[in-house]
């Protein structure tokens, strides 16, 4: 053989002779080198270092494609022409990895190759009674292995993301039905889109055991709507919400309309401020203005009050509140309402926090609730909530999961306070690089994997895993609320 074909042969015979090898200077992380000729190694996936001394447990973290320079060579010419005198490049796979599993010494030369799933079952099922496990679906690397969260986790931000289609508010439904179920944290859910108005309905089909085991903790969830005919209508009561509230209601700018905000707050001071007709039929020119400007918003027409009923949605925040709240804020009509209640919601369990009573807040399509720039009072008002809440709301036990399609549109000082992440399919190259800037803690080459991810798979880091792990997520034990238009219509008739 002769020429470029005997250059390639021989090319190959070297790049297959390259064994798979790792070494570790200190026993936490490892590189590695391994032929690309039936390359079984993964980014993300598990592998056994098997060297001197006990067998480690490690997972891959970065994986490149390396080109190795080597020594030329004499090629002999085709049909006995003259020997061609070339350099030798060897292609390699390299990487780096961490120990997951293993004691902290050095090893050289170890033998690397792919974890068996029973080999990282053994040793996630040890790393569980550790923790608070909540299963939530399997390791996508490891089939057949459950990816358990450590519920206790919780107690840091958490930040979910992924774009339309990614499989996002069907995953959080997986992890607030799980959380429910193992734990007894309260939750309180913001819900723009009423996808989870359903999550005291148990689903169909769910096996027996555990369906009766869920029908069980879902009888504690209430849910607060303003669509006709709900159990608990979504309501609130003018003098619940404070003066900030109010005069972000009424669009007052302190200076702007220094007159008519000086005439609320007296008003306020005084009791609160009494009838439109009243303030109408007033002496003082700034309480008529007052009264114009609650006729031209039409503050007094909105359905969101509660007029002549008894209670409102501040009294299920209270002491004797539901072990998990839902505020369908999608069943409001008017942009307005849903952010006068977003912001109510979270200014009351702010002012809450003395109690000191745990509750996971979740604030789903989080870019609505508390977006990077708001663009009006009461958007702002429920923005500088969260972020009070998630600057300082911990030690309080207000712990944030935040949800949303678009990480750059939320409040920057949300989802920097976050400590754990659950990213899903993201294909925008700028939201992937600022996911990797907020979150530096995880290894780069995993968040890009997010762009190619399917349906429902996402990657975990953080307090609440032992490792950054790639998953698929497992199954809803209730009524999904939402859901997308069907695509009917693209069926010829």
């Amino acid at each position: 053989m002769t020429g470029l074909a005997g250059f390639r042969s021989l090319r190959e015979q070297l790049e297959t002779s390259i064994l798979p090898l790792a070494t570790s200077l200190e026993g936490r992380e490892f590189s590695f080198q391994a032929s690309l000729h039936g390359l079984a190694l993964r980014l993300g996936g598990y592998v056994m270092l098997e060297g001197d001394g006990p067998s480690r447990l490690g997972q891959i973290t970065e994986l490149e494609l390396t080109r190795h320079e080597g020594a030329a060579i004499d090629v002999p010419g085709e049909d006995g022409g003259p020997d061609v005198h070339a350099g030798l490049t060897l292609r390699l796979a390299t990487g780096r990895g961490v120990i997951v599993d293993g004691d902290d010494r050095g090893f050289h030369d170890a033998a690397i190759r792919p974890a068996s799933s029973d080999e990282v079952e053994e040793w996630a099922t040890r790393t569980a009674r550790r923790a608070v496990p909540v299963e939530i679906g399997e390791l996508t690397l490891a089939p057949g292995v459950p990816c358990r969260l450590d519920a206790r986790g919780f107690d840091r931000h958490t930040f979910l993301c992924g774009q339309s289609g990614s499989g996002k508010t069907y995953a959080l439904g997986v992890v607030l039905e799980r959380m429910l179920l193992e734990t007894s944290l309260r939750i309180v859910i913001l819900d723009p889109n009423s996808d989870f108005v359903r999550l005291g309905t148990p689903r169909a089909g769910v096996e027996p055991a555990l369906a009766e085991r869920y029908a069980e903790v879902a009888a504690g969830v209430t849910v607060h709507s303003a669509r006709p005919g709900a159990a608990e209508r979504l309501r609130l009561r003018l003098a619940e919400l404070g003066a900030p509230a109010q005069a972000a209601l009424l669009r007052l700018d302190p200076i702007a309309d220094r007159e008519e905000h000086a005439e609320l707050a007296e008003l306020l001071e005084r009791g609160g401020p009494p009838t439109t007709a009243a303030l109408r039929g007033s002496d003082h020119p700034a309480a008529r203005a007052l009264a114009m400007r609650v006729a031209s918003l039409g503050t007094e027409r909105l359905g969101i009050w509660a007029r002549d009923d008894a209670g409102s949605l501040m009294d299920a925040l209270g002491e004797d509140a539901p072990r998990c709240l839902v505020v369908d804020l999608g069943s409001l009509p008017t942009p307005t309402e849903q952010a006068l209640v977003a912001q109510a919601v979270l200014g009351e369990l702010w002012r809450r926090r003395e109690e000191r009573r745990p509750v996971l807040i979740v604030i789903d399509e989080a870019h609505n609730v508390c977006p990077a720039e708001p663009e009006d009072p009461l958007t702002q008002l429920a923005a500088d909530h969260a972020v009070r809440i998630a600057a300082e709301g911990r030690k309080f036990g207000l712990h944030l999961l935040v949800s949303t399609q678009r990480p750059q549109k939320v409040q920057e000082n949300v989802v920097a306070q976050c400590d754990n992440l659950l990213l899903m399919r993201l294909n925008s190259a700028a939201d992937a690089a600022y996911t990797q800037r907020v979150f530096s803690f995880v290894p780069p080459g995993l968040i890009a994997l997010a762009a190619r991810f399917r349906l429902g798979e996402a990657l975990v880091a953080g307090k609440i895993a032992p490792h950054p792990a790639l998953l698929r997520s497992g199954a809803r034990l209730a009524e999904e609320g939402g859901g997308d238009v069907g695509a009917d219509w693209a069926v010829a008739t």
